[in-house]
Formats: C-alpha cells, structure tokens, sequence
C-alpha cells in the first residue's frame, strides 16, 4: 500500500509539474506590430525572439519633435520565476503567463520606415536586464511587459545608460 501511496504522489507531482513549464508558442504583437518566437529550453526558461519595430519620440526646444519607426531584432532568456506561486493560488499558468526576468539584447535600425526623426548612426544595441510579466487569457489575447536598464551603443562608438520599456498587445497563434 505504501508503495502504491508513493506511485500516485509521484505521479500526481510529476503531472502537476508537467503543466506549470514553459512552451513553445509563436504570437502576432499589434501595437508596434512584430512576429514573435519563444522557445522552451527548461521547465522554467526560454529564448524568445522578435523581429518588428519600434517606435521613437523625440522634443526639444532646440530641434522641435520628430518620431520615427524604426526596424528592430530582440532576443531575451527568460526566466520564469513564480509558477509554482500562480498554480498554488488556481492562477493561469499555461502559454508561459507568469513573472520572469531576462538577460535582453536587441538591434535597431537607425533609418526610419516611417516619421522624421534620423540618427545619425545606422544601428543602435541594447544590451542588459529586465523584469517582466506575461499574460495569455483564454481567448489566446496576450499581454507582456518588460522593464529594464542597461547599456546602449552604436556604430558611432558611443556608450550610455539607457531604459528598457517594452508593452506588447497581441494574439497567440500557435503553441
């Protein structure tokens, strides 16, 4: 009996285990619009990548306001921390919905697609962490924010300190 006992804990732990891990999932963004792959690499981890745009403002009293949309690449680890957390209080867990933090890297083109305003560089790096939320709701609607700082330079040789603020709007596709 007490063998059976272990059998089903085991079970019934690998099972609940098993639905609070990452996934591969393929997703559309709206608001700057993108195509975005994230690929499970752990039970807790993933590389997702991103291909779309960006967009910039810009005012000053000396140059006026400009904006610009710009091209851009992404690629983050993630890591999410609080699935057990969410599973244990009956929250969403599936489609990677959870808290993470992430090592980010991304490149953007300097030469608008659209708007007025042109760097003078013709790419711009970012490099750093960041923390983040991501939300799938039933209707596969996803919502992700991220939050960071690191460093910046272009191929002008410049290096800064600089803010990571990234809102996606937009639906899963395939999983």
């Amino acid at each position: 009996m007490k063998q059976i006992f272990i059998f089903f804990s085991l079970f019934l732990g690998l099972s609940g285990f098993s639905q609070i891990s990452t996934n591969n999932q393929f997703s559309l963004n709206l608001l700057a619009p993108s195509a975005e792959y994230e690929l499970a690499v752990s039970n807790n981890s993933t590389i997702d990548m991103n291909l779309g745009v960006g967009f910039a403002y810009h005012r000053s009293s000396y140059s006026g306001e400009a904006f610009g949309i710009f091209p851009g690449l992404e690629a983050q680890y993630r890591y999410y921390y609080n699935f057990a957390k969410r599973a244990d209080e009956g929250k969403k867990t599936s489609e990677n919905s959870a808290n993470y933090i992430a090592g980010v890297a991304s490149v953007t083109g300097g030469k608008p697609i659209l708007g007025d305003l042109e760097y003078t560089n013709d790419y711009g790096v970012f490099v750093g962490p960041a923390w983040g939320l991501q939300r799938v709701y039933d209707s596969r609607f996803k919502l992700n924010l991220n939050l960071g700082v690191g460093l910046g330079f272009n191929d002008s040789g410049d290096t800064y300190f600089t803010p990571l603020f990234g809102f996606q709007l937009g639906w899963l596709v395939a999983q």
